[in-house]
């Protein structure tokens, strides 16, 4: 069963969208498991704090190293631990996929101006964004995340054959698809998905995929030329 342990100043937040679904009937059936940890439970003071200013000057508040590092350290398990943060590496499919293989994941979710970076470098905590903007905290990145991997674990999806054409596999975004009716405010199904003919659609199919790649991401463009070669 892959176990999924998220760290969080808002509990409350999981399992949100993960409890609907075949990601709900996954979890009846145990192919995942989800756990979720409060880490004000381990603040060190009456008051309960688990932020303070930093260091330098500077607006806004970091989550305090000890408080983290207490609730990290009875908590986590010998699954590898990630930190959603904006200035982590960003999410690829192939990290998604390698995620998914693994027997689980630790997940730390900030807040405020983010985690002394001390905690970070003492647990070796990879660091990991979703993209190239600002959430107000880790929690929606930890839904993403997740999504993005339960996904791929035998036994979710209903129709695993489907992965394999999916956008991002082999350098390539998804080709563009089309159901009833064949005919729609004017605007008609591509002749070739109604011929039958599989080797013609499977060629069509992946020009549109190349033609897509090229027009909306040069980046992953230049990837599959360079792995065609």
């Amino acid at each position: 069963m892959w176990s999924a342990k998220v760290f969080t100043l808002y509990p409350e937040f999981f399992p949100g969208l993960l409890d609907l679904g075949i990601y709900k009937r996954a979890r009846t059936k145990k192919i995942w498991n989800l756990e979720v940890v409060n880490i004000r439970n381990f603040a060190i003071d009456k008051h309960g704090s688990v932020d303070d200013k930093p260091f330098g000057g500077g607006k806004g508040m970091l989550m305090r190293a000890d408080v983290v590092n207490n609730c990290l350290a009875e908590n986590k398990n010998n699954n590898s631990t990630v930190y959603l943060s904006p200035k982590g590496k960003q999410l690829t499919q192939e990290m998604v996929k390698n995620f998914s293989e693994a027997n689980g994941l630790n997940i730390l979710c900030g807040h405020f101006e983010g985690i002394d970076q001390r905690v970070i470098d003492a647990n070796k905590i990879e660091e990991i964004s979703i993209g190239d903007y600002i959430l107000s905290g880790g929690e929606p990145a930890a839904v993403v995340l997740l999504d993005s991997i339960l996904r791929l674990l035998p036994g979710v999806l209903g129709d695993e054959g489907s992965l394999e054409e999916e956008s991002f596999n082999n350098n390539l975004l998804e080709y563009p698809q089309y159901t009833q009716p064949r005919e729609w405010e004017g605007k008609k199904v591509p002749d070739v998905l109604l011929s039958g003919n599989h080797a013609e659609i499977k060629r069509w199919r992946l020009e549109q995929s190349r033609g897509i790649t090229q027009r909306q991401r040069p980046d992953m463009w230049q990837k599959y030329n360079k792995n065609k070669n």
